[in-house]
């Protein structure tokens, strides 16, 4: 389509039509991007603004946290269909109004608190397991935060925090209330059922006519698939490794690049205990030598063992006096006295994690590779221009391809699963996205570029569309008969286990019906609400729950050979426990728990009323992608 929009593009027409374009955005507003009045503001709540930018920082960190959970990226495609947008949305919204009303009401947070809460995060902790600035600054950067806003934003939870869980805080469960619901879901049912099989239902073979009827009614099932004739262009790296070379000096560059790749320091997990002085420190390694653990010392000092773990470090982290005293221990030892920051310190290793250093030279084999496929990778984008630039002046694909030294295949036909009309496998690139991008293509239009995961570049042009044919009645009489069979005998067993339901709830009463089967009640165990039963599927226990005692209900057996007629026999409520009863306890506080976390949202959505919302929706649509 680009290639059709660049060929016109130079046309008296098109002249005239980019000119009216240009016009009406001006009428528009596209012009307020030259003017300088573009608003950016997302959402007003109240009189509080949410600009573009932050809305654009919070969608990408949520991006960023589920990639982290589900320990895959999530693309922006799985972002709309996830409706990420619209939870960031509703939920700076929310924040935004119990913002407001915390304003109102002068709640504020100390600085104290602030840095108390920023400094406890383990996440910002640095080398030595304390908070560290440097490594609290990048990681804030990292979501797009800078000092400042970070605080800010910690201040404005804080406040928050203190609202809401005011909102909620002694909230309990009435004991009556409580009590139902206890009854409730702990009540137990007992049925009689019996089975219809679906083999009592007897469907004849139908006629040509009515087969043939069922055949055109259901296409989709009996019909060859669309085939596409096809002709399509190719380039891989390796199509173009051949044109390029590597000299040593991009290969040292390379390395300089990967060099914390090739050469990982030791690393060593280090407990440390600090001492006021050079004394204590002695008196206690003279303890060690005569058989106490380092695990003693630190009790004897009322340390807990968070309270002496360095983490994982490297010689650097320790500097000049630490450092060389640590990673000359080996493996559970314990070190002399050695002057540390405030005062004197004694360290154990408790692991240690040997480095990994390569030389330029062992991995200079490596290195060539990944600069020859970089190297590749530019020479066939530059392929790839001069196959778009070439389209431009009006070449045909094979002809474009030829100049530029990409490949030309061509397919008489292939289907949306990659087979031929015979059912043998076509020979076409085994990616992903090179069938969907066939089967999206137009017919007659030469196809845009596009790179697959791998580097490759293809083109894909439809020569001719085969649509969908529904099959001789003869190819798929088979077929046919057994799925007219199969939904026939569906709706006799369903229209049967119907009537006998009627009957047996007129008779209240299974025995009539089981009589007619030839069988006789069986009788179910326990059953219990929302649980599994091996004789009863899930759908029908639900059923059997929802209906009125003595009521009869049916549905489908698991295996779905078969319809289940069933009739409530007994019904039964556990005795009411003790108020002081733990079991009954625990249930009042899960249930008093659920309404205090119901309380904030219910106050957070009150809030927004109050306040009022209005959204630009087209310009989350344009940060989301979600808009044209």
């Amino acid at each position: 389509m680009l290639q059709e929009m660049r060929k016109y593009a130079k046309s008296t027409p098109a002249s005239i039509l980019l000119g009216l374009l240009a016009l009406s955005f001006g009428v528009w507003g596209i012009a307020d991007i030259f003017r300088g009045n573009a608003d950016s503001t997302v959402a007003t709540i109240g009189d509080t603004k949410i600009p573009q930018e932050t809305f654009q920082r919070e969608y990408q960190n949520m991006i960023r946290n589920m990639g982290q959970q589900t320990g895959q990226a999530v693309t922006p495609e799985q972002a709309r269909a996830l409706g990420l947008g619209q939870q960031t949305l509703q939920r700076m919204i929310s924040r935004a109004a119990v913002d407001n009303i915390v304003n109102k009401l002068g709640l504020t947070v100390s600085d104290a608190s602030i840095s108390t809460q920023i400094r406890s995060i383990r996440g910002f902790a640095g080398p030595l397991g304390t908070f560290d600035h440097d490594t609290f600054v990048r990681l804030i950067s990292q979501s797009g935060f800078t000092e400042q806003t970070f605080i800010d934003a910690v201040r404005s939870d804080s406040a928050r925090d203190q609202l809401l869980s005011a909102t909620k805080n002694g909230i309990e469960m009435p004991p009556g209330y409580a009590q139902a619901l206890f009854n409730f879901l702990n009540e137990e049912r007992a049925v009689q059922y019996v089975v219809l099989p679906a083999d009592k239902m007897t469907v004849p073979n139908p006629s040509d006519a009515v087969l043939a009827a069922y055949v055109k009614a259901n296409a989709n099932k009996f019909s060859t698939p669309e085939y596409r004739q096809i002709t399509y262009v190719s380039g891989t790296p390796a199509d173009v490794m051949n044109q390029v070379s590597v000299t040593d000096d991009q290969l040292k560059q390379q390395f300089e690049l990967k060099k914390a790749d090739y050469q990982v320091p030791e690393k060593r997990d280090i407990e440390q205990i600090t001492f006021p002085n050079e004394a204590d420190a002695r008196a206690a390694r003279a303890k060690i030598d005569s058989g106490k653990s380092f695990e003693d010392i630190a009790k004897e000092r009322g340390l807990k063992p968070t309270d002496i773990k360095l983490g994982t470090v490297v010689q650097a982290d320790l500097g000049k006096d630490r450092g060389p005293a640590a990673f000359g221990l080996p493996e559970g030892g314990v070190s002399q006295p050695t002057k540390g920051i405030f005062g004197y310190v004694l360290m154990h290793v408790t692991k240690i994690t040997p480095g990994n250093v390569k030389t330029f030279d062992q991995v200079k084999d490596d290195l060539r590779k990944d600069v020859m496929t970089q190297l590749a990778q530019a020479k066939l984008t530059d392929a790839t221009n001069g196959f778009e630039d070439a389209q431009s002046g009006g070449a045909n694909l094979a002809e474009a391809a030829k100049k530029v030294g990409l490949r030309v295949a061509h397919v008489a036909a292939v289907d949306a699963r990659g087979l031929a009309p015979d059912g043998s496998k076509v020979d076409l690139p085994a990616e992903p996205d090179f069938l969907p991008q066939v089967f999206k293509a137009e017919e007659g239009v030469d196809g845009d570029p596009f790179q697959t995961k791998d580097g490759n570049v293809y083109v894909v042009k439809v020569d001719g569309v085969t649509p969908p044919k529904v099959k001789p009645l003869d190819q798929v009489r088979a077929e046919a008969t057994a799925a007219w069979l199969a939904e026939q005998r569906a709706k006799l067993l369903a229209d049967k286990a119907k009537s006998l339901t009627a009957e047996a709830n007129k008779d209240h009463s299974l025995a009539a019906v089981a009589q007619s089967l030839g069988t006789t009640p069986q009788q179910s165990g326990i059953l219990t609400r929302g649980g599994n039963s091996d004789s009863l599927p899930k759908e029908l226990v639900a059923q059997i729950f929802n209906a009125a005692p003595g009521a009869v209900v049916s549905g489908p057996s698991a295996k779905g050979d078969g319809y289940i007629i069933a009739r409530v026999t007994g019904i039964a409520h556990p005795p009411g426990l003790p108020v002081g009863d733990p079991r009954y306890q625990g249930f009042i506080g899960q249930l008093s728990t659920q309404l205090g976390d119901d309380i904030p949202n219910s106050f957070a959505m009150a809030a927004r009323n109050k306040e009022g919302v209005s959204v630009n929706q087209q310009l989350i649509d344009r940060v989301t992608g979600s808009g044209s």
